[in-house]
């Protein structure tokens, strides 16, 4: 449907918040936000008044004089985000967009939700953090090493133990972080992810665009908050049951999986939670785009775009960022040097040595059952990647 100069225009039910730097536009209906700078919320308010596109152009050519204003072309970006509604009447046919309000949890109550996240115990999680790093001080050796994986002789009880492990304190962090969402009145839900060669369980936080700047850091900081309680239990347990075996072992798996998931918090290219308190902060939404942009004008053998600055002063804030990211793959690199290189090649020469045995030996089928757990963790792998890949076409 074409617009003119003196076309009028409808649009669906919008909800303006004012944020950092723009302002974000919540489209009611579909549950989509969207952010725009000032110049374009004061088009859609005219539009909402009945404005003609030529008249509404005319206004913001004299409001922003160093702004290049075209209604027409602005008309056609509100099309393709599905926010006409009506153009001079006409009513313009619009593909229904599912709905991006979650549902799942909204059996937990948000009074459930302040009672874990409140001030309150807020500067306890913060506390358990600081006590946990006290300790790594006064007792360096409870820092985890890489054999922690397998803390027992036979790989199908490590195998048991790591996955049941894994997944608790997985849905512990995503815990935290849904009952941080409730605690603000707002729906959410977990799904299947990914982070590089990761597969992981990830918390729909998109309603948090609902709320303002301030109050969104809490929701993302909350599964590291849960992290450090866990990480503080399972460091009381090693210091006090330091003779039992079996409550050594799995806390030492505990501590070493916390650990390593808290660090890669700080691996910012990924999209961690910290990187996320990071744009919030910064009021920058396109930060990693933005961040990799900039990269590519100073290392010129990066693929990508050239850095063009989107607000004045955006600059400021990409260049620590830059530098983060970069930070973030070493992080990377000497992670997977100090752990999992070192338990890849154990579990590969622990593989190889049991299947050379008789089919008839404990090692044999010990070797075969570690050999289908990482048959599974990467078909879990590929599945989350191929349902990306679906989703983006």
């Amino acid at each position: 449907m074409k617009t003119g100069a003196y076309s009028k225009l409808t649009l669906h039910s919008l909800q303006i918040r004012k944020d950092k730097k723009n302002y974000i536009v919540e489209d009611l209906s579909s549950g989509e936000f969207y952010e725009m700078p000032k110049i374009c919320i004061d088009a859609i308010k005219m539009i909402n008044e009945g404005k003609m596109l030529s008249e509404i152009e005319a206004v913001l050519t004299s409001r922003y004089p160093d702004e290049e204003v075209d209604m027409t072309d602005f008309a056609g970006q509100l099309f393709a985000l599905g926010l006409v509604k009506s153009v001079d009447g006409e009513e313009v046919p619009r593909t229904e967009k599912k709905h991006g309000e979650p549902e799942g949890f909204n059996w937990i109550s948000p009074r459930v939700g302040k009672f874990f996240f409140n001030s309150f115990m807020t500067r306890g999680y913060i506390g358990a953090m600081i006590l946990c790093v006290v300790i790594f001080l006064v007792r360096p050796e409870l820092w985890p090493r890489y054999q922690d994986i397998f803390p027992f002789d036979l790989m199908m009880y490590n195998i048991v133990a790591v996955l049941l492990v894994t997944f608790l304190l997985v849905l512990v962090h995503e815990m935290g972080h849904v009952l941080a969402v409730r605690s603000e009145g707002l729906p959410t839900r977990i799904e299947l992810g990914h982070r590089l060669v990761f597969v992981v369980l990830e918390t729909d936080m998109s309603r948090v665009w609902s709320l303002p700047p301030e109050k969104r850091n809490r929701l993302y900081l909350a599964g590291l908050y849960f992290d450090a309680v866990v990480l503080l239990a399972a460091l009381a347990a090693k210091l006090v049951f330091s003779d039992d075996e079996v409550i050594m072992g799995i806390a030492g798996v505990v501590v070493l999986n916390t650990v390593i998931r808290i660090i890669y918090q700080f691996c910012i290219y990924m999209k961690t939670d910290f990187y996320y308190v990071l744009e919030n902060k910064t009021g920058c939404y396109n930060l990693m785009e933005n961040g990799q942009s900039f990269l590519k004008n100073t290392l010129s053998f990066l693929p990508g775009e050239p850095y063009t600055e989107a607000f004045p002063g955006e600059e400021k804030l990409v260049r620590p960022y830059a530098v983060f990211y970069l930070l973030g793959v070493i992080i990377t690199l000497v992670l997977a040097a100090a752990y999992s290189v070192p338990q890849l090649a154990f579990a590969g020469s622990y593989i190889y040595t049991g299947l050379s045995h008789h089919p008839g030996t404990l090692l044999f089928w010990d070797a075969l059952i570690f050999l289908m757990q990482f048959i599974l963790v990467f078909g879990l792998l590929f599945f989350s990647w191929s349902k990306k890949y679906r989703s983006n076409q």
